[in-house]
């Protein structure tokens, strides 16, 4: 993996839990909106709608560095709209950076031929 590539998936990871965060804590905020006099919800929104926007860019650019298969670039873009699934994709990244950092390594001191 060169280091663009590295630095798209890197990109796109760390902002895969604020998005998430901030999905939570916009569906908090409409609750509240609707059962209090309680509205965050233009706040909350502009922040997640910010920080869905670059995870679409950064996933975009990963899909196009990482040469994923149609399914994975697929899968990270359907965890991005559920509520939670921005924490699994962080998890599911940081293991494929982690897995290409263990590569490389054995690449280099030529335990395998990859």
């Amino acid at each position: 993996m060169d280091l663009k590539t590295a630095g798209a998936l890197r990109r796109l990871r760390l902002v895969s839990a604020p998005e998430a965060v901030s999905f939570l804590l916009l569906l908090v905020c409409s609750v509240l909106k609707r059962t209090t006099d309680f509205n965050a919800v233009p706040v909350m929104g502009a922040i997640h709608g910010l920080l869905f926007v670059l995870y679409v860019l950064f996933w975009a650019d990963a899909w196009n560095r990482a040469r994923w298969s149609a399914g994975t670039g697929i899968l990270y873009f359907v965890l991005s709209v559920l509520p939670t699934g921005g924490f699994f994709a962080e998890r599911k990244l940081k293991r494929e950076a982690e897995n290409a950092v263990i590569a490389s390594r054995a690449r280099q001191e030529g335990i395998v031929n990859a």
